[in-house]
């Protein structure tokens, strides 16, 4: 993808599609920001996904 610097937020990443989608942008090199339904959920994404 090469987001290299760019800032993105992506709804519904606490699981499946969504966090899968987060781990494709920080594994390309962008800012991620997420949300999800719960605050459990968004903070296991975190946990899962690392520094965001």
């Amino acid at each position: 993808m090469g987001e290299d610097g760019r800032a993105v937020l992506v709804t519904g990443a606490s699981r499946g599609i969504g966090r899968a989608t987060a781990q494709a942008f920080l594994n390309s090199g962008a800012r991620v920001a997420i949300n999800g339904r719960t605050t459990e959920s968004v903070a296991e994404a975190i946990a899962d996904l690392g520094e965001l």
